[in-house]
């Protein structure tokens, strides 16, 4: 069997960034206090509350607690959430308070660049003073990245993206618990990135083929499970909301 890199559908009947919603998501608990982006993060906090963890609370960057959205919001201003939130609050206090003050478990993060440490980029392509590419910045990467327990990484997995060195580090890899990618699982072991599970239809060699640096792989490498079809159709319910 073989499997596509990107978004599009495999054979198996599921889409890349299906997957790495699948696998985001199965990695939530049901007392989780989630940071939420939006995109896969998104998808994947929003699934986990809709499979196995109900109590799951997701906390958007815009001030919203406890959102409960019955579609995937298209911004974290989008009205819904606010309309479905156990509490509203000023994005000052949301950083200084709730993340700054410990009182959020998870946090997903997402970059232009990784390193093999978990380091992340989302500055700059090229020379921080002359870059190819000025990309839109920290915002609130830095402080998610060094105040929550545990950074979940989506990511998906090319040269370009996973890089011997960056061309300039934006957040701290020290609290990355798990990248998942569109080829397969990643966890840092020793310090190090290492590749733990590979997607159904992924061999080592593509993994280590899109990373830019010598991969390590773990002695009890494994293959992750495909999605459920209930995964699958409360995924897409999102999505066609």
């Amino acid at each position: 069997m073989s499997y596509t890199a990107g978004a599009g559908s495999t054979e198996s009947g599921y889409s890349s960034d299906e997957i790495m919603a699948v696998e985001a998501a199965r990695r939530l608990r049901n007392d989780d206090v989630c940071f939420v982006g939006i995109g896969l993060p998104s998808l994947a906090a929003n699934l986990a509350r809709r499979t196995h963890a109900p109590g799951c609370v997701l906390v958007y960057e815009s001030g919203t607690i406890g959102a409960k959205p019955a579609r995937l919001p298209l911004s974290i201003g989008d009205g819904e959430l606010a309309e479905t939130a156990d509490s509203v609050v000023s994005v000052p206090e949301m950083f200084a308070y709730w993340l700054q003050g410990g009182r959020i478990d998870v946090g997903f993060l997402g970059a232009a660049q990784i390193d093999r440490h978990g380091n992340l980029n989302s500055t700059v392509i090229g020379p921080y003073d002359s870059p190819k590419v000025r990309l839109p910045g920290g915002g609130g990467a830095p402080e998610i990245a060094t105040s929550v327990e545990n950074v979940f990484v989506m990511l998906r997995q090319t040269r370009r993206a996973f890089v011997e060195r960056l061309d300039f580090r934006t957040s701290r890899g020290d609290r990355v618990r798990v990248v998942v990618t569109d080829l397969g699982i990643l966890e840092p072991r020793d310090g190090e990135l290492t590749l733990v599970r590979v997607h159904p239809g992924v061999r080592v060699d593509d993994v280590r083929a899109a990373t830019g640096w010598e991969l390590a792989v773990a002695s009890d490498l494994g293959e992750t499970t495909p999605p459920t079809d209930d995964e699958l159709a409360a995924l897409r319910t999102l999505e066609a909301a």
